[in-house]
């Protein structure tokens, strides 16, 4: 039998396997995310979820669950305890000076309609998800009138307990 050739990942797969690992690092356990911010092959900064510094996280204190209506009716609910990945690795290159124009953010799951305004204003160039969330169609459609290109690994929507 012939062993298979090493195939190496793609930038893509390999900077969403990091974003992987950093999600272990969150502390609300409603989707555990974690974020990559790189340009040019590189890292330039990463976040994960979790209250901000000195504030009790979701895995000490709970959840702190608000629910949002919709135009159309619907209604979702989200953990407001978190700063999300996104935001968090925002933060990490404005306290470092680091700067992510024109970078692409991976993350897991689409960003939600905050952290798509901060996207947006701070240049990064493209967005890719491992998976859809519930409440993804606002921050879907802010992203695509600004110009940034949004790319699913899997199109599918990430599962998670009280979406």
């Amino acid at each position: 039998m012939a062993e298979e050739a090493y195939k190496r990942p793609s930038w893509d797969e390999y900077f969403m396997e990091v974003c992987d690992a950093i999600s272990k690092r969150a502390t609300c356990d409603r989707g555990r995310s974690g974020c990559v911010i790189a340009k040019d092959n590189q890292i330039l900064v990463t976040g994960y979820v979790g209250a901000p510094a000195g504030l009790p996280h979701c895995d000490e204190a709970g959840h702190q669950l608000k629910q949002m209506i919709h135009e159309d009716g619907s209604v979702t609910t989200h953990c407001v305890r978190t700063v999300h990945a996104e935001q968090n690795a925002i933060c990490q290159a404005a306290r470092r000076g680091i700067a992510i124009e024109g970078a692409t953010l991976y993350c897991r799951m689409t960003p939600c309609r905050t952290c798509s305004m901060l996207i947006i204003n701070c240049g990064i160039a493209r967005v890719v998800c491992q998976r859809r969330d519930h409440d993804a169609l606002d921050s879907e459609a802010m992203l695509k009138l600004a110009g940034i290109r949004l790319e699913y690994v899997y199109n599918e929507v990430q599962q998670y307990e009280k979406q």
